[in-house]
């Protein structure tokens, strides 16, 4: 009879405790007083999943456990549907903020330009002759002038259009409209709405040791559309920077995109999505003895066609390994 009261009284308890936890979980009550983040008053349940997440270590590589290796070069085309969750959202106004998400490029961009956050990352020049080999590193003041152009002077004008002089003859600069607003005039500035391209750099290798082919990420460069003077678009690709994927990893593990799915308790971030490989790519470059891209022997659908030709023979090359 004892054993009986005790299991009662036992499950009682419980249950007691269970829904005393609930019930002071700060997370559950979204009209807390006490809470002033703006993250969580704008769920109604604590998101932690992601925002408390860790990068996971990969496997560790010996160069005797590899026995094939080779570089590939990809274009991440963000007008494709599936790549959107890289690309959005974009604030043409600069007015308005998403506060749980960002997309890929302002994430790196803040991080690489000490603009918020506890965790700095690198860029390297990407205009070197494309260069993708992160040999020299740029400051983040350079990536801000890079992003918003070089600042053209206004000079004060007379009644006739001509340049208003000092008493030593030189032209007086404008900096103020006659609102008392400060003139922000820049030539040359790139548009985030217009980074629509990024590419993508990875070794693919066969691991003896886990008998898997693996691929590895090595590195990110995102690509703007170009514009003339006129803010036409020219046609042209602006190569902005490459950022060093292995130390991008610690930005964006935390760093949530929209899931496609309609699902918000589905959310990914952006680490997911490279990790997973739940993107859209094509490839434009494979490591070769003449170190030149597709595009320089192929054009038009026999590119497309060489691209999937390096598709199939990296798939290949892992299913001939093994015997059936």
């Amino acid at each position: 009879m004892k054993k009986y009261i005790l299991l009662i009284f036992s499950v009682f308890f419980v249950a007691i405790s269970f829904a005393q936890t609930v019930l002071d979980d700060d997370d559950a009550n979204p009209f807390d007083k006490n809470q002033k983040d703006s993250y969580k008053m704008s769920n109604i349940y604590g998101k932690n999943h992601h925002t408390s997440k860790k990068v996971v270590s990969f496997p560790s590589i010996r160069e005797a456990d590899v026995m094939w290796s080779r570089k590939i070069w990809r274009d991440i085309d963000l007008r494709q549907k599936i790549n959107h969750p890289l690309y959005y959202p974009q604030d043409p106004t600069g007015q308005a903020q998403t506060i749980d998400r960002d997309n890929l490029f302002s994430v790196l961009y803040n991080a690489a330009t000490f603009n918020g956050g506890d965790v700095s990352i690198r860029a390297f020049n990407a205009k070197a002759g494309d260069d993708d080999e992160f040999k020299e590193e740029i400051t983040p003041t350079e990536l801000i002038n890079q992003l918003q152009g070089t600042r053209r002077l206004v000079y004060y004008e007379d009644q006739w259009g001509d340049d208003s002089l000092d008493v030593n003859g030189e032209r007086i600069i404008k900096t103020h409209d006659d609102e008392g607003n400060e003139i922000e005039n820049f030539d040359n500035a790139i548009r985030q709405s217009d980074i629509k391209t990024w590419r993508l750099k990875e070794q693919w290798f066969f691991d003896k040791q886990r008998s898997v082919m693996d691929v590895r990420i090595i590195g990110l460069c995102p690509i703007a559309d170009d514009r003339d003077e006129f803010g036409a678009l020219t046609g042209g690709k602006n190569m902005l920077c490459w950022f060093y994927f292995p130390e991008v990893r610690e930005v964006i593990r935390n760093a949530q995109a929209f899931n496609l799915v309609k699902n918000e308790a589905e959310n990914k971030t952006f680490e997911d999505i490279f990790i997973k490989r739940m993107f859209s790519s094509t490839i434009i470059k494979e490591g070769n003895v003449y170190d030149r891209d597709i595009k320089e022997y192929k054009i038009g659908l026999d590119a497309l066609l060489e691209a999937e030709r390096i598709k199939a023979e990296i798939f290949n090359i892992e299913h001939d390994l093994w015997e059936y």
